[in-house]
């Protein structure tokens, strides 16, 4: 089934993919175009709103804690519920396999660039953020829906391009559905089996229907609930999967500890000095900034669906906290993954082994043990992602057919149902055409906000002011 459907989607996939991951050669080294506007609009939003992005972080904080929350304010979670949402939907297996295959490529220097990036993105998920609460739309029932559907229809409305406002929410709608069955369900299901078959040494390989059944339904008794459910799992899986992945990561670090000053030097001089991997600096800057942008998804708007819900009654309040969500993802727990395996199994000239099992070996330095901890940390990572996914899959669902509970149940069922084919079928050209597709809305997500930019940053202003 997997070779008959990849035979006859490849040729779509890897045109897709040739479009938008257009990479042309600069002195030596290919730079996806995708990756260029992503960042250059983190620097273009860092620059317009002061670098709020560094100076916000402590009022983000608070809000984030409740010490400026309004619990009569309209909405359907408090920040930390949604924040844990949309971090819940970028931190992954990304983090773990990503990020060792990045510093395989681009050597020490890419974590400066990646951490750099990550400063960056901070801006642009603040920017979605504001606007996902400024147009999003309030139901009888208390529910919300948001996200860039609704700030591309209703903000370009409101610039006078209603046609096109709605022409970009239709294409991103379009895209959201098609994506979330991808690289939000299939890709995410078929790496927790993948690691599952690690924690159970082999044992469980040719079960993966059985796993995909259990997994469809975990994440069925979450998702059936709506957003409050899926909230109320992720408040506290997001938390528990972070901290157990970071305090392994600090552990190796410390005990390598005597690496440290010559990893600093390394990063500092990979990043700066024409020598290297993958083309010196340069390489190292493109590497670091693509991984960033792949991780923490700054720009693709869909962490601005689940800031939508927030109870509040300025939007500003959850650009503050969402720009937290690249600094959590990116500069934290990559830049933490990277140092384990810098100062632990990194070798330049060593080829052939990468992702997680880079990643893993780094950490079975401290104990062999850690390595079932590496896995257990994918498969949590995997399964809050396919969750926080499903909701952008379903608000993307129902602004396209209208909201109703027969039309969600049906959305969630075929959500469920791909969960098992992921971890059954190798669906490669099905993947390689949804990742394209979700990176392909950058560009429609990002033209709406340079123009809702002067909004966003008077909202900011205004909320700012007052306190």
């Amino acid at each position: 089934m997997d070779d008959f459907v990849n035979s006859w989607m490849s040729p779509v996939a890897d045109a897709l993919s040739g479009i938008v991951f257009y990479a042309p050669e600069i002195f030596g080294v290919r730079l996806p175009l995708i990756v260029l506007w992503l960042v250059l609009a983190g620097l273009f939003f860092t620059a317009y709103t002061g670098f709020l992005n560094v100076r916000g972080m402590r009022r983000g904080i608070n809000l984030l804690l409740g010490r400026d929350s309004d619990p009569q304010a309209h909405g359907e979670v408090n920040a930390l519920r949604a924040l844990s949402t949309a971090v819940a939907g970028t931190v992954g297996i990304g983090n773990i396999g990503g990020v060792a295959i990045a510093v395989s490529l681009g050597g020490p220097g890419v974590v400066f660039w990646l951490i750099v990036a990550g400063f960056l993105g901070m801006s642009t998920k603040m920017i979605e953020a504001v606007m996902g609460v400024a147009y999003r739309q309030e139901h009888e029932d208390g529910s919300v829906s948001g996200g860039p559907m609704h700030y591309l229809s209703s903000g370009l409305a409101d610039l006078g391009l209603p046609k096109l406002g709605r022409v970009l929410a239709l294409f991103y709608a379009g895209v959201i559905v098609f994506a979330c069955l991808g690289i939000g369900n299939m890709f995410q299901s078929n790496q927790a089996f993948e690691q599952f078959t690690v924690l159970t040494g082999g044992a469980a390989s040719e079960f993966g229907w059985l796993f995909g059944l259990v997994l469809a339904g975990l994440t069925g008794a979450v998702i059936v609930g709506g957003l409050r459910s899926i909230a109320e799992v992720t408040v506290r899986l997001v938390p528990f999967m972070a901290v157990l992945y970071c305090i392994g990561a600090v552990a190796v670090v410390l005990i390598n500890a005597d690496k440290l000053p010559g990893v600093f030097a390394d990063i500092v001089a990979g990043a700066f000095t024409a020598q290297g991997a993958a083309g010196g600096a340069l390489g190292a800057l493109i590497i670091g900034f693509q991984r960033a942008a792949f991780s923490n998804e700054a720009g693709l708007g869909s962490a601005a669906i689940a800031h939508a819900s927030v109870r509040t009654r300025h939007p500003a309040t959850e650009g503050l906290v969402a720009l937290l969500e690249p600094f959590i993802d990116t500069v934290i727990i990559s830049t933490l993954t990277a140092l384990v395996i810098l100062t632990t199994v990194y070798d330049p000239n060593v080829s052939g082994i990468a992702g997680i099992e880079l990643t893993s070996r780094g950490f079975a330095t401290m104990a062999d043990w850690t390595v079932y901890l590496v896995a257990l940390a994918a498969v949590l990572f995997a399964f809050s992602t396919m969750v926080a996914w499903s909701y952008y899959g379903l608000k993307g669902w129902t602004y396209l057919v209208g909201r109703g509970r027969g039309r969600e149940r049906a959305f969630q069922a075929v959500f469920l149902a791909f969960v098992v084919i992921g971890c059954t079928l190798n669906l490669e050209a099905v993947l390689n055409i949804s990742d394209a597709l979700i990176f392909l809305v950058a560009v429609p997500n990002i033209i709406g906000l340079y123009l809702l930019a002067p909004r966003a940053k008077a909202l900011l202003n205004e909320f700012l002011e007052k306190k």
